[in-house]
C-alpha cells in the first residue's frame, strides 16, 4: 500500500487523540495513540503523527500540492526503512 495525499489529509483532519498514520502488514492505517498501545496494532511502524505533521505546517492549511509532497517523503521515508 502507498501512503497518499488523502491518507496524509485523514490525519490532518483526524479528531482522534494522538492521530498517528501506521504501517502494519503492508497497510496504511489511522490510528489513535489508545490504538498504538493495544496488543491488536503491537508491531506497527508509526510513520507521521498528527502533532508532528502540524508542528511543520503551523497554522496554515496546507495545498493539494502540499499534501503530495508530505505524502511522497513519507513514503520515500518507508521505501528506505525497506517498508
Amino acid at each position: 500500500m502507498r501512503i497518499t495525499a488523502e491518507h496524509v489529509r485523514s490525519l490532518l483532519d483526524s479528531g482522534l487523540p494522538e492521530a498517528a498514520l501506521a504501517l502494519q502488514e503492508g497497510e496504511v492505517l489511522l490510528l489513535s495513540g489508545a490504538d498504538l498501545d493495544s496488543p491488536r496494532y503491537a508491531g506497527a511502524l508509526v510513520v507521521a503523527s498528527a502533532a508532528g505533521l502540524r508542528g511543520q505546517l503551523g497554522d496554515r492549511t496546507p495545498s493539494e500540492r502540499e499534501l503530495e509532497e508530505l505524502a511522497a517523503g513519507l513514503e520515500a521515508g518507508v521505501t528506505n526503512l525497506g517498508g
